[in-house]
Parts: structure tokens; C-alpha cells; sequence
């Protein structure tokens, strides 16, 4: 067979392959044939992101995002879903064995992850805002304004080297107070040994909420040193899995730019302001089929859990216990990184 020949025949059989693994869509199929999807859960302890209340019930940000991933397959996140308690270091062999369909835990999107694993990643829900906390009682609006102030923080970590990049690149100075543990570290902040603690800010939100004498005493500044993508976790190789994971976090966040809310979705689909909403509700038909779901699947989102912007106050923000603002999380036009994208 001559050269030309081989490489057309090459190319047409990877194109095929291509066309019959996108249409194949394992993942979904098997979720909807179990009739459940099996997302992790953290181990209940994780405050804002997943835990577990008074009545045994789990509630946070990422079991929302669980709730959204069945509410899209099946209608709704009743009967259909199962929350795995997962340790940290169980929840990869988990996803791989197929015990887990998918990994919403707080998860970083990182380069060993994505390769050296066979790991997909959605696009980040989260970014985690690496900030300070200060005492209030310092009156500082920002880290400039403890030029010179103290730092108690882990040793050897890479939130200190955060911290020590942030301060060359910024022009303020900080004396280092070096301990052995994160928890020495933010106990030794809690008793004023130092004038800062650098930490995740919903991690600060949590140290300020459940571990000071005083929530108010404590205040997160707006200075971000680095900011970690928190993504949903797939196995590789299902290409159309993927793209659901990141149209359901997609739709949340358009939804929120379009003003629909759990509260107004059934107006909002039975008289759509804009040809954009209509298609986004399913009233405009055929954009579900992309997807191998039913029309009204971003619909049936965010009737269950809401938008973006009302799951992130109600885990982690006015209406959670931990008050942490949006800060880069906030939508693009907002001054902040969310942005959707286009369902035509």
C-alpha cells in the first residue's frame, strides 16, 4: 500500500475511533443503568466543602456539586445519589476501581494528578485563594499595613514560601515565626504570638468561626498570594463524562449571570427573558441530547440546588457560619475569575 494510502487509512481509523469513544460515554451510561451516582463525600469533617449536621444529613459545597452531577442525569439527586466517605488517600484508587464515579473533594488540579494517575479534570469550581488573617484589633485593611508585623506559620511548607514570594514581589517585610505543625502554627496566631497566619481563606473562615474566643477578632485579608484550581475529578479516557461535569458547573454559573435562581426557575422557564435562558432551561429544545440527557437537565440543576452564587452563600458564605466573601471566586464581571460558557 503506498505511503499516501497508509496515512489516509491511518487517519480515517483514528477519526472513528475518536467518533465511536466520544459517542461511547461509559460512565454515564453505567450511572444511569445503576440508576445512582456514587460521588465521594469527604469524610464529614471538611466544614463548609462537606459535612455532616445534627441529623446525619451531609450538606457543604462540594455535596451540592454532587447533588447537581445526579440532579442532571436523573431529574433530580433523590434516591439517586450516594455519597462515599472517602479518605484523602482512598479516593483515587476508589475512582480508578470504579467504586466512585466521580471526585468532588477538594481536590487541586495538578500536573502529577493529570498524568502520572490517568486523571481528567473539569474545569476549577474553586479557586483556592491562599490569604492571610490578621487580629482585628491591628486595624489593617491590607498585608501592607503590617510591613514588618510577625508570621507564624509551618516550617518548610509551601504556604511560606507563598508567603516569603508574596512579600519579595510586593515590597513588605514579615519576621517569620517558624513551628513544627500547621496546628502549632495557627494555635501560637490564636494566642498573638504572631500578627498573621497564612492559610486557604475557607480554611481562615473556619479557624475564625470554630476556633477563636471571638469570631470577630479575627480578620481575613483581601491580599491573595497564590490560588490553588479546585476541580471535579474524572477517570481518563471518557470524553463525554468530562463535558458534563463542566456544563453542569458551567450552567450554575451562568445561571447566576442570568439572574435564575432556585426561587424563580419555574417563571424563568415557562416565560424566558432571553433566547439564551430559554435554551439554558430547556424550553429552546435539543440541548440535552449533546449530553445523552433529557432537555430540561440544567433546568432540573438548578431547581435542586440553585446557582452558583447560592451555593456559595449558603456553605460557605452569609448564610453559612464561616461568612467567607467571593473574593476571586466572584463572577468575571464582578471583578472575580467565574465565567460560563456559551450553549450555542
Amino acid at each position: 500500500m503506498k505511503p499516501a494510502k497508509v496515512a489516509a487509512l491511518a487517519a480515517s481509523m483514528t477519526f472513528a475511533a475518536a467518533a465511536a469513544h466520544a459517542e461511547f460515554g461509559s460512565t454515564l451510561r453505567t450511572v444511569q443503568e445503576r440508576g445512582a451516582l456514587s460521588c465521594t463525600g469527604h469524610n464529614g469533617t471538611y466544614l463548609g466543602m462537606a459535612e455532616i449536621d445534627d441529623q446525619g444529613n451531609w450538606k457543604g459545597f462540594d455535596i451540592d456539586l454532587c447533588r447537581a452531577m445526579a440532579a442532571a442525569v436523573f431529574g433530580t439527586h433523590e434516591g439517586h445519589l450516594n455519597i462515599q466517605s472517602t479518605s484523602w488517600e482512598q479516593r483515587w484508587p476508589s475512582l480508578q476501581s470504579g467504586e466512585l464515579d466521580v471526585v468532588i473533594k477538594a481536590s487541586g488540579w495538578t500536573m502529577s494528578r493529570d498524568t502520572d494517575l490517568a486523571l481528567q479534570f473539569s474545569r476549577p469550581y474553586i479557586m483556592a485563594a491562599i490569604s492571610y488573617a490578621a487580629h482585628t484589633e491591628l486595624g489593617a485593611g491590607s498585608i501592607m499595613d503590617l510591613d514588618g508585623g510577625t508570621l507564624c506559620v509551618q516550617s518548610g511548607t509551601t504556604t511560606e514560601r507563598m508567603a516569603t514570594d508574596h512579600a519579595a514581589a510586593m515590597g513588605y517585610s514579615l519576621e517569620v515565626v517558624p513551628f513544627d505543625s500547621t496546628a502549632a502554627a495557627k494555635a501560637a496566631f490564636l494566642s498573638r504570638r504572631c500578627d498573621v497566619y497564612v492559610e486557604w481563606d475557607l480554611q481562615l473562615a473556619v479557624m475564625r468561626m470554630t476556633e477563636a474566643e471571638d469570631p470577630a477578632s479575627i480578620t481575613i485579608l483581601p491580599d491573595v498570594l497564590a490560588a490553588e484550581p479546585v476541580a471535579i475529578v474524572m477517570r481518563q479516557g471518557d470524553d463525554q463524562w468530562v463535558d458534563l461535569a463542566n456544563w453542569v458547573l458551567s450552567i450554575l454559573i451562568q445561571a447566576e449571570e442570568a439572574g435564575v435562581t432556585s426561587a424563580n426557575v419555574d417563571e424563568m422557564r415557562a416565560n424566558p427573558p432571553t433566547p439564551a435562558v430559554a435554551t439554558m432551561l430547556g424550553a429552546t429544545p435539543g440541548v440535552g441530547t449533546r449530553l445523552g440527557l433529557s432537555d430540561d437537565w440544567a433546568y432540573n440543576v438548578i431547581r435542586e440546588v440553585g446557582n452558583y452564587d447560592e451555593i456559595w452563600e449558603r456553605n460557605l458564605g452569609s448564610g453559612s457560619p464561616y461568612g467567607l466573601a467571593r473574593g476571586v471566586n466572584g463572577l468575571i464581571r464582578d471583578g472575580g475569575i467565574m465565567y460560563s460558557l456559551k450553549m450555542d
